[in-house]
């Protein structure tokens, strides 16, 4: 599954990708491989976790008690937000969609991962859309996945 999740990004030196999740797994190690490579850093915001991740390179954790929290971010501070295996069973939906738009650079993606079948795709979008995100597709790219990719578009809706 890792190899593949190398299709979703291309990162340029210096991106930022925020990995939201219930602990680290071989998307986050990718993740941080690919960006260690280009000089990026990796945000995780881990959801009620115990473990101790070894990871090189630049490395941000921030671990959450609970899915009433939502992870802290600054604003235009992401080039990609990934909400792995979470977002359908998450409490605060609309906030942590107004969060993933907020911290965002114009033109970022937001990617929702859930075991096939967990999330309604149809209602994913129209979610995203309502929340002013753009072109929201399902990718066919990880073998037992869901994936909904759309992106934050310069000037449309809530602008910058």
């Amino acid at each position: 599954m890792n190899s593949r999740i190398k299709e979703l990004i291309n990162p340029l030196p210096g991106y930022t990708i925020l990995h939201v999740s219930l602990h680290v797994d071989e998307i986050a190690l990718t993740l941080n491989d690919i960006l260690e490579k280009v000089g990026g850093r990796l945000n995780l915001a881990l959801y009620n976790n115990s473990e101790n991740p070894q990871l090189s390179g630049k490395v941000r954790i921030q671990n959450l008690e609970n899915f009433d929290e939502i992870p802290r971010t600054l604003p235009r501070d992401n080039d990609i937000v990934i909400f792995h295996n979470l977002f359908s069973q998450h409490h605060q939906k609309e906030r942590m969609l107004k969060n993933a738009y907020t911290t965002l650079v114009n033109a970022g993606q937001i990617v929702i991962i859930e075991k096939k079948g967990v999330m309604d795709i149809q209602q994913i979008k129209e979610h995203l859309e309502a929340h002013e995100f753009r072109a929201a597709n399902e990718i066919k790219l990880l073998e037992g996945y869901d994936l909904v990719v759309a992106k934050k578009m310069h000037m449309w809706g809530n602008g910058l």
